[in-house]
């Protein structure tokens, strides 16, 4: 069974991620299949725009295969090195692409399926949709580009949604500027019909008539709030304002920041902090490079897989275990270039 369908519709270019018992998590093959559908396409006059779902009714795509990154450590960093080498080039690949490129981001998206959807001209949500970056659960970092999009969120939502990897409804995922339009999921077969048939308007054209208003935002609702309790970027300063408030919000961030991994967090604040400093996704994507694949090799991804997947104990070691001990000089060992760095490319 093929794990990317890959065909032509129509005007359409079509890929469906198709590992619905896993909830359609990403390979390294499936990027290489993504990856070679776009180039053929860039210069295929039949073809006008590209159009993303994914099979099964639960989500486009739960995120990369972590497991397989896990299973994959006795033979070293190569391989997981390579994932992320080609599943970066594939984000910006993506963010550049020349012709409109669609993503149905209905169900579950989180991980690696940001990184093939948030990056879209066209980005669709839907009432079913949920989305996240919850890599801090695993002692890594959001990343596929993810640091790039949270860094220029409103307010302080970005680094409230890097830190705890809190949901986002689809509403809430405009909000935050990860999608653009919002179409129930029972009009989506319209929606990719007329995507799919040729004298039909353009892509643009036909998902503007097709958008739905926006339900309201449990996350722009609560933005004043958040903006309070995560005004500060040190993670040692936010736990304090946290610990101030009374709550809901803060109670439950509260809760989900002591079962991160305190050096994710840390890692994860610069990170955010640097990238609102970048013009480009590539230069948000060299530093997520860094980053993920040190926390692969020093351990403490591996650490996060095995807890809460592999063995589900749920009590993951974190080295280090507390916060205040994420010094200065570990902070530039992860950031510091690497030789070679991730070529975008």
């Amino acid at each position: 069974m093929d794990e990317v369908i890959v065909r032509c519709e129509g005007r359409a270019g079509r890929l469906t991620l198709n590992r619905p018992k896993a909830l359609n998590a990403l390979t390294w093959p499936m990027v290489k299949a993504i990856r070679a559908a776009l180039d053929a396409w860039e210069s295929d006059p039949a073809v006008h725009h590209i159009v993303l779902d994914g099979a099964g009714e639960r989500g486009l795509c739960a995120g990369g295969d972590v497991r397989w990154l896990y299973d994959r450590r006795p033979s070293g960093t190569a391989d997981a090195n390579g994932f992320w080498r080609d599943e970066y080039r594939l984000n910006a690949r993506i963010a550049r692409y020349p012709k409109p490129y669609i993503a149905l981001m209905d169900g579950i998206v989180m991980g690696g399926g940001i990184g093939l959807s948030a990056h879209a001209r066209h980005r669709i949500v839907t009432e079913r949709s949920t989305l996240a970056m919850p890599e801090t659960t695993i002692g890594l970092i959001p990343d596929v580009g993810a640091t790039h999009v949270l860094a220029r969120a409103q307010g302080r939502l970005g680094i409230y949604l890097g830190l705890t990897g809190a949901r986002m409804t689809g509403s809430d995922a405009i909000q935050a500027g990860f999608a653009d339009s919002y179409v129930t999921a029972a009009r989506l077969p319209e929606l990719v019909g007329r995507l799919t048939t040729p004298g039909q308007d353009n892509a643009e054209e036909i998902i503007e008539a097709m958008a739905e208003p926006v339900p309201p935002s449990p996350l722009a609702a609560n933005r004043d709030l958040i903006d309070q309790l995560f005004g500060e970027q040190d993670v040692l300063a936010i736990l304090k304002d946290l610990h101030k408030s009374t709550h809901e919000i803060a109670t439950k961030a509260r809760a989900d920041l002591a079962t991160r991994s305190p050096l994710a967090l840390v890692l994860t604040a610069e990170a955010l902090r640097r990238a609102a400093q970048y013009d480009t996704l590539e230069q948000a994507l060299v530093i997520e490079y860094r980053l993920c694949t040190r926390l692969y090799e020093r351990g403490e991804f591996i650490e996060g897989v095995r807890a809460l997947i592999v063995d589900k104990d749920k009590a993951p070691r974190w080295k280090p275990a507390r916060i205040d001990d994420v010094d200065a000089a570990t902070i530039a060992s992860y950031f510091g270039p690497m030789t070679p760095d991730w070529p975008a490319a």
